[in-house]
């Protein structure tokens, strides 16, 4: 079920709900649109950081990764 609420824009925010506006959505479709896309946004970047923070924690995977740049350097030409 659908509920109402409402919200206090600032001048950016109101500028912003008019450019989303623009796209023919209506005002609470715009709205219902950026809350949305803001909260996957987040989720993908705490998916990202808890996978970041995964592999910092991995002591085999950061031996790996120093092994592996070791031996690029090793190889890399001179000059």
């Amino acid at each position: 079920m659908a509920r109402a609420i409402s919200v206090r824009l600032d001048d950016d925010a109101e500028r912003a709900l008019r450019v989303i506006e623009a796209t023919g959505l209506s005002r609470s479709e715009a709205i219902r649109s950026a809350l949305l896309a803001t909260a996957a946004r987040l989720r993908t970047r705490q998916s990202i950081a808890a996978e970041v923070a995964a592999l910092e924690a991995d002591e085999q995977d950061r031996a790996e990764m120093l092994e592996v740049a070791a031996l690029l350097e090793s190889l890399r030409a001179e000059g």
